[in-house]
């Protein structure tokens, strides 16, 4: 919230009083507090300090404004902490808004004040404002302490259900404080962050993709589902929202399709024109079509990503340029060069960037930016580092069309006053000789006539390049050398002068006459030369003694006994290792014979190469490609896939055939409307499998998606139950939901506008667990639509108590009714008090299947039956537990493991009302079993009760109470028993499996056991650690389970492939990477042992 919305609704009161101690004397007490703001006065802050310590509260909210006026400009103002933070519990909003905004910008400096309020910041989570929770939860996420982290979770975990978009936003901003400041918290700010990537609210979308890229960044398989919601939403996204998003499309899109760079690949797509009409990019588009083919959801970011490049942010069309730079075929490329170039009018920051940007692209591709040459054209006002960019693109962009036109403007540069950017001209003019050959003779005489130039800057630059230059064709342009040796004692540069010296010795046969004269002279002022140039001259000396002893050889003693002496040690070395090369001798050996081979060897001509040439090995746009190397945090681009993983991942809904089952409804469907906002062919965002509309938003902008006056009665509704269950924990009763249910679903029924699936959803709902962070309600919604849902669902369901919650997902997450537990009833089932006649009749003729038409989930063919101690006798006091997991489907609720728990009375006295109590965390869904109303000594009883581990291993604690006592317990399953197992042919396995390659493998190869040799054994091992279902095989040496998580319905595929000498490749595959691993251990562990 920017602090200019807070004051919009005041009179400028702030910045009057601050006006005005400006310009006026302190006649009075106000305008003396205000000038004593600007003061360096000891006391300056404490007239404010009285203000926020009276009781009025016009002057509380007149300092609060002058305090956040300092802030703003930069002022000091964290001594007032203590007066600010008295206030934080003030009734009025704006007061309390400002408070706020002063202490996100001082809590970190201030942490043991900070920490006096958190009860307060806890009570503003629930405040009616929903900037008040923002900002509270703001503040508590600035306060760095270790210790109030449970707090700041739990915070984080409620505000990401709240029904304010706004406060969902800034839950994602706090989770990645909270990752900062403890990083352990990861695997619980990964869930939180997969029900936020959920969200439909485009205020959300961009801060969670940033948590995700700060938190989980190489967690790929959360995207897939949410990748075609970001596609269309992106363009209503808010800009900085939008660089996030495209950055993260653009690594996902590298890892799921295949390269669109293919020589033989053209698109098969319709020949849209491009966003910047051309004539040659239309030409381009009716080439003559090929085999490949694009995915649909590659052109679906292309296509969606596009209009962005007219964005007025700057940071959005450089995210869009690199985008299409590394995902879109060649021939489209070109469409960013508009925007690219109508960036450079901006400011010199931002040209910068996009120079550096352009100057990579412009080394690989040319023909993007030679139509746009005169915008690289520098101007006088450019900044010295804006003109050397523009020079390495203009030098890039030089063919022989236009090299005349180039080179008229480098000898325009060459006479600028800026000596670094002269110096810069002279090199690009090098390049530009030696990559066209035609121009290289007149870019010599050119720099030779530089020779002569006043600014020894700029005849020492020419030198070097002229060396460069020459070393490709030497023998040519002996008069260049003899001309260079009659400057050199005019030129004083270090460089020129050690440059012209290698010249004279690498060609010495070449000018045998001026040369012995050079080395005359050196010989004269060798102790008062540089470093650089006394190296040249003795390796000079050496050369000539070599090729022309009788002259040169009293030069070369003289000069080598000068080194010898010499301080710096590189030479006195260097002068040592010349001489026993070069003068034969006895010690010298048959290194001798060679000392002519070593020293006029032909050396190869330097290459002058761009110095962005390397630089494609980094993401454009990024910090790492500006600055040339990898900085902290990149993540780099992956290659391409040679094959595409499988694309159903990011499939959101599955849509059932209609005829199945709508005869035996008895009534017309409303079929769906066409006119959806963001309408695409390739996909559909809304998750709706058999036709309903996704009405049931619970978001404070519900408004946006009712149309019809029962979608917005269903809205409220839901919005109401949202609000109880957030106050109380305890819920409503089963009786009372139930009749109330009854009613809504008759009024629906009346006015005909919903699908049958809401009538079939709206199921008996019981005694709920829900807690103060599950502020939502889903048994009256009348679409059950949990993975595209707008409204701020708990990821828990609520338990019914005495009754099961009939409800049936798709595969592809889209909740019409959950009939696993009676997958094989046949179609007449016989009826209960739980099933309506009607429902009775909805049901038949429906496919009960949840993951394929080949696949039924069973019960498990083996039962270990290992039981765990829960309570000891002597810490229960007589009242002891056991509990096993009976591997049956749960009959609460499908998403429950069911666990059968054995209470025993060792004690000598009867225990009376045996029940659970308290739960922690307390939003764990446990389904409790009937309280025990007494228990006579020595007797036992066996109880079952249900409990949503969320496919986690965390254990679930709660307390087992008596009538006297209460005793804390836990309860922590081995991951095979949050399996059911699941029967299905092996061809259906394999194809599920390949579904499931890449990221969802996990496999390890293991020493099998002796006694595990046959298939029994085998079979009897794995199904003792995981409940799963046995595939039946023709091969001897493959044995395959399956099965799925109980929560999320996840498909876990277990392959074992037996080898030679007692090893197997074990395979585990599925989308639950971390269970996937868990499972492979204790499989590991149990075949392995005998």
């Amino acid at each position: 919230m920017s602090t200019t919305a807070l004051y919009n609704d005041q009179q400028g009161g702030a910045e009057a009083a601050v006006e005005a101690g400006q310009e006026t004397t302190p006649t009075s007490s106000s305008t003396g507090a205000a000038f004593g703001l600007f003061s360096t006065d000891f006391k300056k802050n404490e007239d404010l300090k009285e203000m926020l310590e009276s009781n009025k509260e016009s002057l509380k909210l007149e300092a609060m404004k002058r305090i956040v006026q300092l802030i703003s400009k930069g002022k000091n103002a964290s001594d007032l902490f203590p007066a600010v933070v008295k206030n934080v519990a003030s009734k009025n909003i704006e007061l309390k808004k400002l408070v706020y905004v002063y202490l996100v910008r001082y809590a970190e400096e201030q942490q043991d004040l900070a920490l006096l309020s958190i009860s307060t910041f806890q009570r503003a989570l629930k405040d009616p404002n929903q900037f008040i929770r923002a900002s509270a939860l703001r503040v508590l996420s600035s306060v760095r302490v270790p210790i109030i982290v449970p707090i700041m979770m739990l915070a984080i975990k409620e505000a990401a259900s709240d029904l304010s978009p706004y406060v969902r936003k800034t839950s994602a901003h706090a989770i990645q404080k909270l990752y900062s400041l403890d990083p352990d918290q990861k695997e619980q700010l990964i869930e939180v962050i997969e029900k936020l990537l959920k969200d439909k609210s485009t205020l959300v979308a961009g801060s969670v993709v940033m948590a995700f890229e700060e938190v989980c960044p190489d967690r790929i398989d959360l995207i897939h589902k949410n990748y075609r919601k970001l596609c269309n939403l992106l363009v209503d996204v808010e800009e900085w929202g939008q660089v996030v998003i495209i950055n993260m499309l653009t690594r996902y899109a590298r890892t799921q399709f295949t390269s669109p760079w293919k020589e033989d690949g053209v698109f098969d797509e319709n020949s849209e024109k491009a966003f910047y009409d051309s004539d040659s990019e239309e030409k381009q588009g009716q080439r003559e079509i090929k085999p490949y083919i694009m995915d649909p959801d590659h052109r679906l970011l292309l296509r969606n990503t596009k209009p962005l490049l007219q964005s007025r942010n700057t940071a959005v069309v450089m995210a869009v340029a690199q985008l299409y730079w590394h995902l879109a075929p060649k021939h489209e490329v070109s469409i960013v060069t508009k925007s690219l170039v109508r960036l450079l009018r901006s400011h010199r920051e931002v040209q910068y960037v996009v120079l550096q940007n352009i100057a990579t692209m412009s080394i690989q591709r040319k023909g993007m930016f030679e139509p746009y040459m005169k915008s690289f054209y520098v101007r006088s006002t450019d900044a010295t580092h804006i003109k050397t960019l523009k020079l390495e693109i203009l030098t890039n962009l030089a063919n022989e069309a236009n090299i005349s036109t180039i080179l008229r403007e480098f000898q325009t540069y060459v006479k600028s006053q800026d000596k670094a950017f002269a110096a810069a001209t002279i090199q690009a003019i090098g390049r530009c000789a030696t990559n066209i050959s035609e121009v290289t003779d007149t870019c010599l005489n050119g720099l030779v006539l530089l020779l002569s130039n006043r600014d020894e800057t700029v005849v020492a630059e020419s030198v070097v390049v002229i060396k460069k230059l020459l070393q490709t064709q030497p023998s040519q342009h002996s008069d260049i050398i003899k001309h260079m040796a009659k400057l050199f004692d005019n030129i004083t540069v270090p460089m020129a002068r050690a440059s012209i010296l290698w010249l004279m010795g690498e060609y010495c046969e070449r000018v045998p006459k001026i040369a012995p004269d050079v080395l005359r002279k050196m010989a004269k002022t060798f102790t008062s030369e540089e470093d650089i140039v006394k190296l040249q001259t003795v390796n000079l000396a050496a050369k000539l003694y070599l090729t022309n002893s009788k002259q040169t050889k009293l030069l070369t003693q003289y000069i080598l006994n000068l080194g010898k002496y010499d301080q710096n040690y590189d030479i006195r070395d260097r002068t040592r290792f010349i001489r026993q090369l070069i003068v034969p001798n006895d010690k010298s050996g048959a290194l001798n014979k060679y000392a002519r081979r070593i020293l006029l060897a032909s050396k190869p001509a330097p290459v002058l190469e761009s110095a962005f040439k390397d630089r494609d090995r980094f993401q454009l746009g990024t910090l790492s490609h500006s600055l040339n190397i990898k900085t902290t945090g990149y993540q780099e681009l992956s290659d391409w896939p040679a094959v595409a993983p499988d694309p159903s991942v990011r499939n959101v809904e599955v849509i059932e055939p209609v005829q199945e089952w709508a005869p035996s409804v008895g009534k017309a469907k409303k079929s769906k409307s066409d006119d959806k906002f963001y309408s695409d062919d390739e996909e559909e965002e809304e998750g709706s499998g058999s036709g309903s509309e996704d009405n049931s938003s619970s978001s404070s902008s519900s408004s946006e998606e009712s149309g019809s006056e029962s979608e917005e009665e269903s809205s409220e509704e839901s919005d109401k139950t949202s609000s109880d269950s957030g106050k109380s924990s305890s819920g409503s009763e089963a009786s009372s939901s139930e009749s109330e249910s009854e009613r809504k679903k008759k009024k629906r029924t009346k006015k005909a506008t919903q699908s049958d699936s809401d009538e079939n959803g709206n199921g008996p709902v019981g005694k709920t667990s829900s807690s103060s962070a599950e502020s939502s309600s889903d048994s009256e919604s009348d679409s059950e639509e949990d993975s595209d849902s707008d409204s701020p669902a708990p990821q828990k369901k609520n338990v019914a108590k005495t009754k099961p919650k009939v409800e049936v997902k798709s595969k592809k997450e889209v909740s019409l009714l959950d009939l696993d537990d009676f997958s094989s009833a046949p179609p007449s089932a016989p009826k209960s008090s739980v099933f309506s006649s009607r429902l009775l009749s909805d049901l038949e003729g429906l496919s009960l299947s949840n993951v394929s038409p080949a696949m039924q989930v069973t019960t498990s063919s083996f039962g270990p039956m290992k039981t765990y101690e829960l309570l000891h006798h002597m810490t229960g006091k007589g009242l002891s537990a056991r509990y096993h997991f009976p591997r049956q489907p749960c009959l609460y609720q499908p998403s429950m493991v069911a666990v059968q728990v054995i209470l025993t009375n060792s004690s000598d006295h009867s225990l009376e009302e045996i029940h659970i109590g308290d739960r922690s965390p307390a939003s764990l869904n446990i389904h409790c079993f009937n309280t025990v109303e007494r228990l006579e000594p020595g007797a036992s009883v066996s109880v079952s009760m249900g409990i949503d581990f969320s496919d986690s291993t965390q254990a679930a604690n709660f307390q087992l109470c008596t009538k006297e006592d209460q005793f804390s317990v836990s309860i922590q399953p081995a991951v095979g028993e949050l399996l059911m197992p699941n029967t299905m042919k092996e061809p259906d396995f394999c194809s599920e499996q390949k579904k499931l390659m890449g990221m969802n493998e996990t496999s390890a190869t293991i020493t099998m056991a002796t006694a595990n040799t046959s298939k029994q054994d085998i079979s009897k091992q794995v199904l003792s650690v995981a409940n799963v279902g046995v595939v039946s095989s023709d091969q001897n040496n493959l044995q395959r389970f399956a099965g799925h998580t109980v929560s999320s319905r996840a498909l876990v595929l277990v392959t074992l492939e037996l080898r030679e000498s007692s090893t197997a490749l074990l395979t585990i595959n599925t989308e639950k990477t971390v269970m996937a691993s868990m499972l492979l251990r204790d499989l590991k562990q149990a075949l392995s042992q005998a």
